[in-house]
């Protein structure tokens, strides 16, 4: 009894570190979408721009990183980054905390789109509208999670200064996908914005939660 007690101490705590910031979270990007969507409305002009600019390579390059935040490829490389980590790593923190991340965001823009109804910009489209909300953008959240937190895994692991840096570099990933849903007239600026804030702070959330209480232990 004693040992199922002391089990399911360290777990309740771990999911209320996680639960806790997560529900203050969604309700925070519910909070921030209603007050976009009613003070904003559409903001046509950078799409407008690139509708001005568009040309077929373009056309292709941001067709390539739209497809990288979609949700398949989010799932696949999130799974197979885990896979290479805790073969890699011979210990389950940092493929947790990636996996955590990503499902955190997910979980966080879909409850939020629910309940926020704002429309896709008002240009053209160049990919099918999902039944969702414009805000805010899960390709660009989901981006974040993935490839934001496997540079900080690798920052973390690395130990000379140049190569943290070099790590630091896939973080042009999900501002690619950003800068390709813009481009492509899928969302508003403000809506990819709100998804970097959803993205990092699930990272940091779940890094708290997992990887630092990790070495906290380990060191005690």
């Amino acid at each position: 009894m004693l040992e199922t007690h002391a089990v399911a101490h360290p777990v309740a705590n771990t999911a209320a570190r996680i639960l806790v910031p997560l529900a203050a979270l969604l309700l925070a990007m519910i909070g921030l979408g209603l007050i976009v969507a009613k003070l904003l409305g559409h903001e046509n002009g950078l799409n407008a721009w690139f509708v001005a600019h568009d040309t077929g390579p373009l056309d292709a390059i941001s067709e390539f990183f739209s497809l990288v935040g979609s949700t398949p490829v989010i799932i696949g490389v999130t799974a197979l980054v885990a896979v290479i980590l805790r073969l890699t790593l011979h210990r389950w923190a940092e493929p947790l905390f990636l996996c955590a991340a990503v499902s955190a965001q997910a979980v966080v823009f879909f409850f939020t789109t629910l309940v926020i109804d704002r429309q896709r910009p008002e240009v053209r489209h160049l990919d099918a509208s999902p039944p969702t909300s414009s805000f805010p953008s899960g390709h660009t959240s989901a981006a974040v999670a993935l490839y934001g937190g496997l540079a900080l895994i690798l920052a973390s692991l690395a130990h000379r200064t140049w190569v943290k840096w070099v790590c630091w570099l896939l973080v042009l990933v999900p501002l690619s996908v950003a800068v390709a849903r813009l481009y492509r007239g899928m969302h508003h600026p403000s809506d990819v914005t709100a998804s970097f804030l959803n993205g990092a702070l699930c990272i940091a959330i779940m890094w708290s939660a997992i990887v630092s209480r990790r070495v906290r232990t380990a060191s005690s």
